[in-house]
């Protein structure tokens, strides 16, 4: 799949949505509980299916998941059971930066 930035990304999988921060130009395999996920316009009505159990770890609502090594991030605008990988290997929920002391 090749998601441009502010696409709306939908699981077919489960009820996970989310908007893609950043995209290389490549196309890469995203995946939501093991299910692939498309355009949000594309999913008609409710997910297909149900989330693989290994892959079944869950989004959170307003966190964002990267693979900094693919320079990918998506913010989750709607939880679900599924975990959010890339061909494969799941994304990880990116840490918020420490903000600087006031002293």
């Amino acid at each position: 799949m090749r998601a441009r930035v502010g696409q709306l990304l939908a699981s077919t999988a489960d009820a996970t949505t989310v908007v893609v921060i950043r995209w290389p130009d490549d196309d890469l395999d995203l995946t939501c509980g093991g299910a692939a996920m498309v355009d949000a316009k594309e999913r008609a009505g409710a997910p297909a299916g149900a989330a693989a159990p290994t892959q079944g770890d869950g989004t959170q609502l307003g966190k964002r998941y990267v693979a900094e090594h693919l320079a990918v991030e998506l913010l989750c605008s709607k939880a679900g059971a599924g975990t959010l990988a890339i061909d494969g290997t799941p994304l990880v929920l990116k840490s918020a930066k420490p903000l600087p002391a006031s002293d």
